[in-house]
């Protein structure tokens, strides 16, 4: 089986397990203090038929279930982190799983497994796992060393999904709230990926905003040149939004100059 990925924006991933399809946390919308800083490679209604929908937090830019209504098929199931059921179900979707790490659901063919996650509010990651392909999807988690278990658990990853920004509040003195680019190359080496996509990167706030408020400096490339020295043998792959890449079960495909 081969398994695609392709960005759609943020930490908005398609995922393709031979037609069996997975799209995470949904964010098809900006509002104020919310702007993508990248294109949008799908609306809700250009979708591919989906399997089911995972949400990894309630945060808006990966919950964005107003946006998300415009998707056609109100039958599509979710996974999403225990106590989110009910807002999916008032947004027309009656089809929901909640989960905590180390619980499980099924997708179609798709055997999808929570696992630990840390952000400013309740959070769980995911692995998904289809005809001998697994990828692990971080959301925007902090590096926890509650991670160093999906490893143990599923030692087969092909693809990671890992956030880079190192988000961190300014209010708050600076509190981290997503891991940087460098957490991200480490824990990639503690997955054994074959390949990593770093995701969680271009999001800003806006200029006043991005002063006052949130501060980050996680970028794509820090994170393919921290995995060069972390986890040589992950291939770090830099996707615009829109652009495929598929990982097929024999060999990943090689990098391209600079990760891409």
């Amino acid at each position: 089986m081969t398994l695609t990925v392709t960005r759609v924006t943020h930490a908005c991933v398609l995922l393709d397990f031979a037609g069996q399809r997975v799209l995470t946390d949904p964010w098809f919308s900006e509002r104020r203090g919310y702007y993508r800083g990248e294109p949008l490679a799908f609306s809700p209604d250009s979708l591919p038929e989906l399997a089911g929908v995972l949400v990894s937090h309630g945060h808006y830019d990966h919950f964005d279930l107003a946006a998300f209504a415009a998707y056609p098929d109100r039958a599509v199931p979710f996974v999403v982190k225990r106590g989110l059921a009910a807002q999916v179900r008032r947004a027309g979707f009656a089809n929901v799983t909640e989960v905590d790490p180390w619980e499980q659901a099924s997708l179609g063919g798709l055997r999808v497994t929570a696992a630990p996650a840390r952000h400013s509010v309740p959070e769980v990651s995911f692995v998904i796992e289809g005809g001998g392909q697994a990828a692990f999807f971080g959301g925007d988690t902090l590096r926890i060393a509650a991670l160093d278990e999906v490893a143990r658990r599923h030692p087969a990853i092909d693809l990671a999904l890992l956030p880079v920004n190192g988000l961190a509040i300014r209010p708050a003195f600076n509190r981290q709230v997503v891991m940087t680019a460098e957490q991200a190359a480490e824990l990639a080496g503690v997955l054994g990926a074959r390949v990593a996509v770093p995701i969680h990167y271009a999001y800003t706030a806006g200029p006043i905003r991005d002063r006052l408020l949130l501060k980050y400096n996680g970028t794509p490339e820090r994170f393919a040149a921290a995995l060069g020295a972390a986890a040589p043998a992950t291939q770090a792959r830099i996707l615009e939004p829109g652009q495929p890449l598929t990982v097929d079960g024999a060999s990943a495909p090689p990098p391209s100059p600079q990760g891409r």
